[in-house]
């Protein structure tokens, strides 16, 4: 395959490296490998297949199967497109290889002999700790590993490099490094690398996709968003687009949109770089392109974050339909009658949770706008005790409960729940090993330079208060944007300024406390507020939201997508002159 085909140059000569996306997650639009290599030049193309929940999934496929563990969609994506892929001289990088990047660079070789393509395939492992005994009772255990066994992988000639769980941004910092030569302690350009790799990762969201502002753009252009692609400079700033011609948009409300998803605080630790999204700067370069520039990167903290997932026990499920009048108390009887079920057959659950959802309206001309939903969610080690037990006593209660008695679907026998935690391990203690296209396994040595410990950073100086005027009762959404996401049992929301007027008055008005008067469901948990004033944006963490995780399926909405979206429809009183 050729080399970078980007135009125009860097300040040292070198051309920008012209990298797209076509995965955010697995099981995303199969045809995007083809729509990216196909609508436009790119040199690199990612694909991003991992999640925790991923992790949880592939875990289970190896108990099932040793030979499994990888992406399997991805080899069939590559069938498809990689002769496409040759003949543009476009290089690919994934983390398809999950919990066995070896088995799928080994698939992916069989592939291209089969179809007589001749490329030279490398893979990344290291990541995976399960065998080190250091996690017992774990069903997974990954290191997330940097950038740097990628750029060894493409140095030494890989035309496609499969890896483990290395980070998400990894998969773009990684192809820069390679491509601009940058030196491990060339933390500013790092950063920048990373801050595109993270507006990537997950493809359209980038590009409209689950975006807030959607309401004010037609229906026909965010109907099928094109994905992603950043054109990296050797100084580390990056322009944001996609190939001419595809749906979707980009725009400074999209990028930051997804800088603020799955994100804390100032400080952005990864395994490279300490990225600081206090100084990321946005601006607009043209139809569909955002300029990022003016990141700044510090030392990578000593230690190496290691995503772990355990089998938790299971879980169960059922909802009641409540039609009509005496919502409240149908409710109350039918717990009742569950409650003194549980009681009788001895394998009372361990967790019980109850959700009385109001989705009935009043003299409503349709029985299922007339009905609300009970939702009762049982977890258990014991799986007769959320199985029989609540099978049982749910469809027993048909003919002697509520008027109206009926659920959505009868409860099965319970299915198992995964649990997933975050471990931190030394640095040097996690083996990072490239296996280049000749077999050769080359360790990637870790980092040699200081390691600057997390801390958090000073709230910077909020903008003059707007002088008081008159106001009107209005969604919070009207005069901003927001994105909202899940990092394992906790929640991040993201709500930026839609406008320069309306930054100081969100600043100064949505506070630790008028957040958990906004979102009950937050009353009683720990919220830490980031000010990221550059993008006028707040960035709030919310411990503990999502409980155990989304595997553990705790929560109605168990990735906290639609928090933001909560957050936004809720009413204050904002001033006129914003409106």
């Amino acid at each position: 395959m050729s080399g970078p085909s980007g135009s125009g140059s860097g300040p040292a000569g070198k051309p920008p490296l012209r990298i797209g996306n076509a995965s955010g997650f697995y099981g995303d639009r199969f045809d995007a490998m083809k729509e990216m290599l196909s609508d436009g030049p790119l040199d690199v193309l990612t694909g991003d297949y991992l999640a925790e929940l991923t992790m949880l999934i592939l875990g289970r496929d190896r108990l099932k199967d040793p030979g499994r563990g990888y992406a399997r969609t991805f080899l069939r994506q590559l069938e498809e497109c990689l002769g496409l892929a040759v003949d543009r001289g476009v290089r690919i990088v994934a983390n398809a290889g999950g919990l066995h990047p070896a088995g799928l660079a080994t698939a992916v070789r069989e592939l291209a002999q089969k179809l007589q393509m001749p490329v030279r395939v490398a893979h990344v492992e290291g990541d995976d700790l399960l065998g080190t005994g250091r996690f017992p009772g774990a069903l997974t255990a990954n290191a997330y590993l940097g950038g740097a066994g990628i750029a060894a992988c493409l140095d030494a000639g890989a035309d496609i490099v499969v890896t483990g769980r290395v980070t998400d941004a990894a998969l773009v910092s990684g192809p820069a490094t390679w491509h601009f030569g940058w030196a491990p302690d060339a933390y500013d350009r790092l950063a920048g690398a990373v801050v595109a790799g993270h507006v990537l990762e997950c493809g359209t969201q980038a590009t409209g996709g689950n975006y807030s502002q959607f309401a004010r753009h037609g229906a026909q252009l965010l109907r099928k968003p094109g994905f992603p692609l950043a054109e990296i400079h050797e100084d580390g700033t990056a322009v944001i687009g996609k190939h001419p011609g595809t749906g979707g948009l980009v725009d400074t409300g999209t990028v930051t949109a997804q800088l603020l998803y799955e994100t804390g605080g100032a400080r952005y630790a990864g395994p490279d770089v300490t990225v600081r999204l206090d100084t990321v700067r946005l601006e607009d370069a043209g139809e569909d392109r955002v300029r990022i520039h003016g990141v700044r990167g510090e030392a990578p903290p000593p230690t190496l974050k290691v995503g772990l997932n355990r089998l938790g026990g299971f879980r169960n499920e059922v909802v009641f339909v409540l039609t009509g009048l005496d919502i409240e108390a149908k409710a109350a009887l039918v717990r009742r009658q569950m409650d003194e079920a549980f009681d009788t057959s001895k394998s009372r659950p361990k967790n019980i949770r109850w959700e009385l959802a109001r989705t009935d309206h009043r003299d409503a001309d349709t029985e299922e706008t007339a009905s609300a939903l009970l939702r009762l969610v049982v977890r258990d080690q014991d799986q007769d005790a959320v199985g029989r037990a609540l099978s049982g006593a749910a469809v027993e209660l048909a003919l002697g409960s509520y008027p109206g008695f009926h659920v959505t679907a009868p409860p099965g026998k319970g299915s198992p729940y995964g649990v997933f935690e975050a471990a931190y391990i030394a640095r040097d203690e996690v083996p990072h090993i490239a296996v280049l296209p000749d077999g050769e396994r080359r360790p990637v040595p870790p980092h040699e330079g200081p390691t600057r410990a997390l801390a958090p950073v000073d709230e910077p100086a909020l903008p003059q208060k707007p002088p008081a005027g008159p106001t009107r009762r209005a969604p919070l959404g009207r005069v901003t944007g927001a994105r909202s996401g899940d990092k394992g049992g906790d929640a991040n929301i993201g709500v930026w300024a839609t406008s320069d007027a309306a930054w100081p008055w969100l600043a100064h008005t949505l506070t630790v406390d008028r957040l958990r008067q906004l979102l009950p469901e937050t009353a009683d948990l720990a919220v830490t507020r980031h000010v990221l004033p550059h993008l006028r944006a707040l960035n709030f963490t919310v411990e503990g939201l999502l409980g155990e995780g989304v595997a553990a399926q705790a929560r109605f909405d168990p990735q906290a997508k639609g928090v933001g979206e909560w957050l936004r429809s809720r009413h204050l009183d904002i001033p006129e002159a914003l409106l």
